[in-house]
Formats: structure tokens, C-alpha cells, sequence
């Protein structure tokens, strides 16, 4: 559906997220345009079913996170989620589900490719702090604006967002709760390309399954070793780099890997 097309907003038992398999790549899509992609507590939901999915079936190595319409996402819909707040606090994650903000304990073992139109606020942008690579459209409009609503960042933007883009830049921006274009973004490190608003999509679809091209195993362990020294310091990660490298020597896409190398091929990985 066009974007400039009326929305079908009538018809409020259809999925706030769209999910779908392209080879070993699952393409997960915010689908509430008509409400800009606000996250009432169904999204968030259906968002952390699509996660679990990705994490739980072996045969999906990547995940591709987008949203439909002119917009990424307005934040969240407080009218919505404010009622779900108990004293323990808020439990979006359904059984069989995965938190998408991972600020619970559980870390998503594959990466995920995340791509930002329009405007891009609060847990948004913490979606995209806790996604691998971030491209975005030259017109998007970043904000963590949740001090301007009474509330904190709770979706891991007190402590991704300082180590991603530096302790001034991220207080400059929680802090006083403005916007920011994707110009900025780009240069704190927020995202790692800005390009056309209609060449967003193609580009996260193009690096997703470039990712997804090469060994499976490979890719969660390097990701696995890096998240472990941003977490645990450089000590920890290098104490496992020797045991890594001998486990994944093991497995057959080393094998692949190997054989296409002498033959100056691409292998076709298995994941085993």
C-alpha cells in the first residue's frame, strides 16, 4: 500500500507485525501505520514473538527489522501501555517470546540489519541501539523524548546509548528529550548509513542477506565475542577468542569455507 493511500486503520484484528521468511533472513515489519507505528501492547507483543522466532528457528540466521508507512515509529502509545505498568513493572513478552530490547538478561544470539524512515523515536531509537547495523533515509527525525513525559528510557538507551555514541553526545540528546536529523545520527554513530528515503529498505535488504551469505556459526560468534567485551571488557572476550577458533574449525562450513577459498568460490553454507 502506498504510503500516501488511506490507511486500514478499520480493521483492528489484523498484526501490528508483519513477519516474514526470505531464505535464512526474517523480515519483521512494525503494521500500524495509521498510528504511525506506535506501540500499543499488541505490538510489543507480536514484536517480541517475532524476536523469539528469529533466536528459536535455526534456520533463520539474520533478522531484518523495518516498518511500513512514512514513519518508523511515533514511540510508544502510553494511553495503551501506561495501564500494563504494575510495581514489577512492564511484562511485554509473551511465552514462546523474546524481549526486542534484550534489557532483561536474554541476549539475541543473531544479528539484525535495521531500517529507519520518518520519524524514529524513544524505543525506536533503542531498537536501533540494540540492532547491529542501522541504515537510514536522509529525512528521518531521531528523539529519546522521554524525559518531556515524566518517565526514563527504559528500553536500554541509559546504557547502550553512552557506549555507542559517547557520554556527551548521549546526554545532549536524553537529556534535554529534542530531536535530531539523520545527519546527526550519522555522526555520533547512531547509524551507519544515511541514503535516498527510497533506497532505505533496498539497502538493509541487500546487507541482511549479505550477512546471511556467509557461515551462519561464524557470524553469531564473532557477534557473541564482541557483545562479551562491550559487556565483560577486552580481557574477557580474548580468553575466549583461541577456544572459539577451535570449536568453529570443527564444524563443516570451515570445511565450505576452506574448499571455496582454494577454488576462489563463494560457499554455500550450512550451518553446521
Amino acid at each position: 500500500m502506498s504510503p500516501r493511500t488511506a490507511p486500514q486503520d478499520l480493521d483492528d484484528s489484523r498484526p501490528r507485525v508483519s513477519v516474514e521468511r526470505d531464505g535464512h533472513v526474517l523480515i519483521i515489519g512494525l503494521d500500524r501505520e495509521e498510528k504511525r507505528n506506535a506501540a500499543d501492547l499488541r505490538m510489543l507483543n507480536e514484536l517480541a514473538l517475532a524476536y523469539g522466532l528469529l533466536e528459536s528457528d535455526p534456520d533463520l540466521w539474520v533478522g531484518l527489522l523495518h516498518a511500513k508507512g512514512e514513519h518508523f515509529t511515533a514511540g510508544l502509545d502510553l494511553a495503551d501501555v501506561a495501564k500494563a505498568v504494575t510495581p514489577e513493572g512492564l511484562d511485554i513478552v509473551p511465552e514462546g517470546g523474546m524481549n526486542p530490547w534484550q534489557v532483561d538478561g536474554a541476549q539475541l544470539s543473531k544479528p539484525v540489519v535495521m531500517a529507519v524512515q520518518g520519524t524514529c523515536l524513544t524505543l525506536g531509537v533503542e531498537l536501533a541501539l540494540v540492532s547491529d547495523i542501522v541504515i537510514s533515509a536522509k529525512t528521518s527525525r531521531f528523539g529519546q523524548m522521554e524525559v518531556r513525559r515524566g518517565i526514563l528510557p527504559f528500553g536500554g538507551a541509559t546504557t547502550r546509548f553512552p557506549a555507542r555514541v559517547g557520554w556527551g553526545n548521549a546526554m545532549r540528546w536524553m537529556l534535554t528529550g529534542e530531536t535530531f536529523d539523520a545527519k546527526e545520527a550519522l555522526r555520533i554513530g547512531l547509524v551507519q548509513e544515511v541514503v535516498f528515503n527510497d533506497q532505505v529498505y533496498n539497502r538493509a535488504y541487500d546487507l541482511a542477506h549479505r550477512i546471511a551469505a556467509q557461515a551462519p556459526l561464524a557470524v553469531q560468534a564473532t557477534l557473541a565475542n564482541a557483545r562479551l567485551a562491550v559487556r565483560d571488557g577486552e580481557a574477557a572476550a580474548e580468553k575466549r577468542l583461541q577456544p572459539e577458533l577451535v570449536r568453529l574449525m570443527q564444524t563443516d562450513d570451515a570445511g565450505l569455507g576452506m574448499k571455496s577459498f582454494q577454488a576462489r568460490g563463494e560457499a554455500e553454507f550450512t550451518g553446521r
